[in-house]
């Protein structure tokens, strides 16, 4: 957990890079609720996305779940790190398992705080 990131309640992260520019991850908590990641689906560069909507799919050894865009924007970048190397999802979910940059306007207001996403994953 980070105090400068902003939480989904899908599990993703935000952090703003610069301005009008968003890193947006995979939390720890999911990461450890899939288990070891194998394959992640990503938008392309480009892309628009929308705050809440299926940006991509990540499969893991027990499942697969939809990865949903906690911001709407454009992505500008997308990491070919974790997609070369899913288990970054699982080792670095904060640091070198990034999944997106993204171009945006605003961010949502239904964002969580870490001390309020900690509460939300122990409800």
């Amino acid at each position: 957990m980070s105090a400068e990131l902003l939480y989904s309640k899908d599990h993703e992260w935000v952090r703003v890079d610069s301005e009008g520019v968003a890193v947006v991850g995979v939390t720890d908590f999911a990461s450890e609720q899939l288990g070891d990641v194998v394959y992640v689906d990503l938008p392309e560069v480009d892309d628009e996305i929308s705050a809440g909507t299926e940006m991509g799919e990540i499969e893991s050894t027990k499942s697969v779940s939809d990865l949903f865009s906690p911001i709407s924007g454009t992505v500008t970048e997308v990491n070919q790190a974790v997609v070369d190397s899913p288990e970054l999802v699982n080792s670095s979910p904060f640091e070198e398992g990034w999944l997106v940059k993204v171009s945006y306007e605003a961010l949502p207001d239904d964002l969580m705080n870490a001390a309020d996403y900690t509460a939300f994953t122990q409800s």
